[in-house]
């Protein structure tokens, strides 16, 4: 069962404020991610805790600086759910993780963040994690 949007809908916010553009549908990812050439960074939002405390705040964090991904994208697990079973299969091997945050460059998954990478983790760490792969792949 999807969670209520007027609960999500905050938390989408705080992506697509940041110029995330929300895939809602399979067609909306197959899309966005034959679409997509350079680099592009994948959220799958969630409304857990470790999503609110460190993963959305580091993942806006990480985009501050030169380097950084050309285009942005996001799901939301427990709502989108056949938007985030279809992101999810251009992260396997990657077991499915809410949140997470999978960094492509032209279509070919170079950098993944598992939920187990984000927990008792700090916005911080997740930024630096992930600006450490924008040097590498953007």
């Amino acid at each position: 069962m999807a969670y209520p949007e007027m609960l999500v809908a905050p938390m989408r916010a705080e992506l697509t404020n940041e110029g995330f553009v929300e895939l809602k549908s399979q067609e909306d990812v197959v899309n966005a991610m034959s679409s997509a050439k350079g680099t592009a960074l994948v959220v799958v939002n969630s409304v857990c805790g470790c999503a609110a405390g460190a993963a959305r705040p580091g993942i806006i964090k990480s985009l501050v600086g030169d380097k950084k991904p050309d285009h942005l994208f996001t799901v939301f697990a427990g709502q989108d759910t056949e938007a985030t079973a279809k992101a999810r299969d251009f992260m396997l091997p990657y077991p499915p993780s809410s949140p997470a945050v999978a960094l492509f460059k032209d279509g070919e998954l170079v950098h993944m963040v598992e939920r187990h990478m984000i927990e008792g983790r700090t916005a911080d760490m997740v930024a630096d994690n992930l600006q450490s792969a924008y040097q590498q792949y953007c």
